[in-house]
């Protein structure tokens, strides 16, 4: 299983929030490359960026954070948060993120999408499902879209959709573990799916459990942050 490390940015800083509550912000370090180098130098090969600023202004707004990240790294970065336009898209692919992450537009603009996927590739799209009850939300969680999980992931891996993260609310940025139940679920009726378990990882023990579902990832940050897993750690499951 593959360990990909977050990094979520405000105002260029490296923070984390609490069930994507910008009230409840930790700034964890001010230097995102710092952080980005430590993860590289663990033997980890990718990144999940997410630009906090961007997804409340609904326009990328860190791309230069993007940028610096990818030039000074070898890290596969995907970056998302703020991606309403294929202009959006087009700087974000430029500053050489390797896939963007969508969410809310898979949701609110289908046929935008659609076209972007026409435009640059369906495989160069890391969807984001975001449940609640296993029903899809939006706009930074805000929003419960009434949309089935599993109709949402049928539809869009008949798009071409090859990579899907998938965050249960309840569990983000708690330290109480990953929906390993919803995950299961997920794993069993698409084997075929690059899926990435998202939320809640709090242990080595919770990745160990992930790897025998078997995820193909997790994406942790909180516990990594908060000291409850080491880099050290997350090197048996590097290659």
């Amino acid at each position: 299983m593959e360990i990909i490390p977050a990094i979520d940015i405000i105002d260029g800083k490296c923070v984390r929030l609490t069930q994507g509550d910008y009230a409840q912000k930790k700034v964890y370090n001010e230097n995102p490359l710092e952080v980005a180098l430590q993860f590289q130098d663990a033997g980890l090969t990718r990144l999940h960026l997410v630009d906090l600023d961007g997804a409340k202004a609904k326009a990328v707004q860190n791309w230069k954070v993007l940028e610096t990240l990818a030039s000074k790294t070898s890290l596969v970065i995907d970056f998302g948060g703020g991606l309403t336009t294929e202009k959006d898209v087009r700087i974000l692919f430029d500053s050489g993120a390797a896939f963007a992450t969508v969410g809310s537009i898979a949701v609110k603009q289908k046929q935008e999408l659609e076209r972007w996927f026409t435009v640059f590739g369906a495989d160069r799209f890391l969807l984001g499902a975001d449940v609640i009850n296993k029903q899809i939300a939006i706009h930074g969680w805000t929003e419960n879209s009434g949309i089935d999980l599993f109709e949402f992931l049928d539809d869009y891996l008949q798009k071409g959709v090859k990579q899907v993260f998938c965050t249960d609310i309840a569990k983000d940025g708690r330290l109480e573990g990953p929906s390993i139940n919803l995950y299961r679920e997920i794993v069993e009726r698409y084997p075929e799916l690059y899926f990435i378990a998202s939320g809640g990882v709090s242990s080595l023990q919770d990745l160990e459990t992930l790897a025998q579902l078997p995820c193909s990832a997790a994406i942790v940050g909180k516990a990594i942050y908060e000291n409850r897993i080491s880099l050290a750690d997350l090197r048996k499951f590097v290659d």
